[in-house]
């Protein structure tokens, strides 16, 4: 893994593009101290996964019943139910 200063970072931008491009993580330092690493760019696929969260979310028996006339004013009124 590359390190270099802010200092060097900002004159040699196009340098450690071509750094990252070829799979090389960039870190860049401040006062000797990590803030921030250059990695190649991941392109997220256009498209979502339909059923993603499938079993991981459960919902109690009922909880599309409708609701009572007292449960929808108390909803509006934003009290708890």
């Amino acid at each position: 893994m590359a390190e270099f200063n802010v200092h060097e970072a900002k004159s040699n931008l196009s340098r450690l593009l071509v750094l990252v491009e070829r799979g090389e993580e960039v870190t860049i330092m401040r006062d000797g101290e990590p803030i921030a690493d250059l990695v190649r760019h991941r392109r997220k696929s256009g498209r979502r996964k339909l059923g993603a969260l499938a079993g991981t979310i459960s919902l109690p028996e009922g909880w599309d019943a409708p609701m009572t006339d007292e449960q929808a004013d108390r909803f509006l009124e934003g009290k708890e139910w």
